[in-house]
């Protein structure tokens, strides 16, 4: 095991933005987390598996992340430091149906699907990994918020638009059937998901009411 990566000294995961050895010890856990969770899932993830695929010393995974909750956390925070953007197709249409086909890309493959799989699942386990997924997907929508804007300027939406809920009923669907119903999803499907939030926004569905700022909410004139 090579302990060349690890910094006893580094300050704890989330205090500040890492860079140098700090930065390459937390890739490194990072990446023996996802490939811990893809081959074995949450419940069989180890402290010794993580300090073994990484070569960082357990104490020093321990004196810094807690433990295994920890280390899952702080791998979906990773994630969400990263440069993805939402599609820009030239419509509302184009760009959530691409944004449902990424979901159904994105799981319908088993060894791409494995990691983001094994993140839901420790999700219901697990506090800490529940809060950071809230948090990696709070952050998804909020860089989403753009397509709604976006639609609002060409004139596809209704100015007060809650562009949340859109993005959120485009993947609701999909995510049911992978997650819930455990059904196939493809292609077909996302369209269907998208198509049918499309006309949920042109309906007015998922305008505000002045005042209520309700998720979803339908007009009332």
């Amino acid at each position: 095991m090579n302990d060349s990566i690890e910094d006893p000294d580094a300050p704890a995961p989330g205090s500040r933005r890492p860079g140098g050895r700090t930065a390459r010890t937390r890739a490194a856990v990072r990446d023996a987390v996802l490939t811990g969770l893809a081959e074995h899932g949450y419940p069989s993830l180890t402290v010794e598996y993580v300090a073994e695929r990484s070569g960082v010393h357990k104490t020093t995974l321990y004196r810094r992340w807690g433990g295994v909750e920890g280390m899952v956390a702080d791998a979906l925070d990773l994630a969400g430091e990263d440069s993805w953007t939402p599609p820009d197709t030239g419509s509302l249409a184009g760009d959530l149906r691409a944004l449902a086909r990424e979901v159904v890309e994105g799981f319908g493959d088993p060894a791409r699907a494995a990691a983001p799989t094994a993140f839901v699942g420790a999700a219901f386990q697990s506090p800490r990994a529940a809060d950071a997924l809230h948090s990696f997907y709070a952050e998804r929508f909020r860089r989403c918020e753009e397509v709604v804007s976006r639609a609002v300027d060409r004139g596809e939406a209704p100015a007060a638009t809650d562009a949340g809920a859109v993005v959120r009923a485009v993947s609701a669907p999909l995510f049911l059937r992978l997650f819930v119903t455990r059904e196939p999803v493809d292609g077909s499907l996302a369209d269907q998901a998208a198509d049918a939030a499309l006309a949920a926004v042109a309906a007015g569905v998922y305008t505000r009411r002045t005042g209520a700022p309700i998720t979803g909410a339908r007009n009332k004139d």
